[in-house]
C-alpha cells in the first residue's frame, strides 16, 4: 500500500517541477519586461535562436547585454 503512494508521489513531483522548468522563463519575460519592450524582446530572442529548441536563458543573457550598451547610447557589437 506505501509503495504505490511513494511512486504516484514522486511521479506527481517530477512532472511539477517539469511544469515549473518550463513555465518559469516565460512567466519571468512577462513579469519583468516592460510591454513595450517585449516586441524587441522577441525578435532578438528569434535572431537568438540557432536551433528548434528555444534557448531562452542564453538569449535573455543576450538581450540584457544589448540593453545595457543602448542605455550607454553605445551600438552593440555584432557577430559571434
Amino acid at each position: 500500500m506505501v509503495l504505490p503512494i511513494a511512486v504516484a508521489t514522486v511521479v506527481l513531483l517530477v512532472a511539477l517541477t517539469e511544469i515549473a522548468a518550463a513555465t518559469a522563463p516565460l512567466l519571468i519575460v512577462i513579469i519583468l519586461v516592460p510591454p513595450e519592450e517585449r516586441g524587441e524582446l522577441a525578435v532578438l530572442l528569434a535572431a537568438c535562436n540557432s536551433s528548434h529548441r528555444l534557448r531562452l536563458w542564453s538569449a535573455l543573457r543576450v538581450a540584457v547585454k544589448a540593453r545595457r550598451w543602448s542605455r550607454r547610447g553605445l551600438q552593440a557589437p555584432t557577430g559571434p
